[in-house]
């Protein structure tokens, strides 16, 4: 295990989300995620990870839910659907799949050299294929 791993075992990937301001307290300080679960007295990489494993539209209900048991943050109060919204989309894995090829190449999506060898080879049959009967030998 690596020294950061021994240091902190939690999920990096959730730090993103987990370090996000959810709005102000009534003292004009700011509230990540991190700190209002903590004040509900939650475990907040707990819930962090089983709102990563939830799926988006439950990660949503379930952190506009306990958004809006945040006292301390006045927003909250109306807004906490549509800071749930923007907060689930820093979860882990919640970036939309890409629609197309190219959405794929734009988005940076990364190819196993498995999957480029495969089309290669398959590529590369076809075009055995097609011109394998299209040269015919002078004798």
């Amino acid at each position: 295990m690596p020294v950061a791993g021994i240091l902190n075992s939690h999920d990096p990937a959730l730090e993103r989300f987990l370090y996000a301001s959810v709005g102000e307290d009534r003292n004009g300080s700011s509230v990540t995620v991190l700190s209002a679960l903590a004040r509900l007295d939650l475990d907040p990489w707990d819930v962090a990870a089983e709102l990563a494993s939830s799926g988006r539209r439950a990660a949503v209900s379930r952190l506009g839910k306990l958004l809006s048991r945040s006292i301390d943050v006045p927003a909250l109060a109306t807004e906490n659907g549509e800071v749930a919204r923007s907060l689930a989309a820093l979860l882990p894995g919640a970036a939309p799949a890409a629609t197309s090829f190219s959405d794929a190449l734009h988005k940076g999506v990364a190819f196993s050299p498995g999957a480029v060898l495969s089309v290669t080879l398959v590529i590369l049959i076809l075009i055995q294929i097609l011109f394998s009967g299209t040269w015919e030998t002078a004798e």
